[in-house]
């Protein structure tokens, strides 16, 4: 982690922080039955308290389409056989019969001065399911 100030005046106490965050997406790829229901995990490499996690679907010649956002919302008109929850660093996507490539994306946001978002951070993660 470091701490770098973002002005030499000493009246300015914002300082920038980096964090280095690594997505782990879990299985690599999977086949299960029709009706059957799937499971992906995605697992940071460190806990940070004010980290989210979006899940995104991509079918072949279309744009990602956000499914999960905030580690267990559903974006409007996603049906409820996708759903999204969290333990620690663990974030999981549930999903039923439906076969694309599925991402999770991960986006931090600490508070230094207030409720100002002061720093996002975006760590990308997927495979074919």
């Amino acid at each position: 982690m470091h701490l770098i100030p973002l002005s030499k005046d000493a009246n300015v106490n914002h300082l920038l922080l980096f964090i280095l965050v690594t997505m782990t997406q879990s299985p690599e790829s999977l086949s299960v039955f029709p009706g059957e229901k799937v499971t992906i995990r995605c697992t940071a490499s460190s806990s940070l308290r004010s980290y989210y996690v979006s899940w995104y679907q991509q079918k072949p010649g279309q744009a990602p389409k956000l499914l999960i956002y905030d580690d267990t919302d559903h974006a409007s008109g996603v049906p409820a056989r996708f759903s999204g929850s969290r333990s620690g660093t663990v974030y999981t996507l549930s999903i039923t019969n439906d076969a694309a490539d599925y991402y999770c994306l991960a986006e931090g946001c600490l508070h230094l001065s207030g409720t100002a978002c002061e720093l996002g951070e975006w760590v990308w993660e997927g495979r074919r399911d």
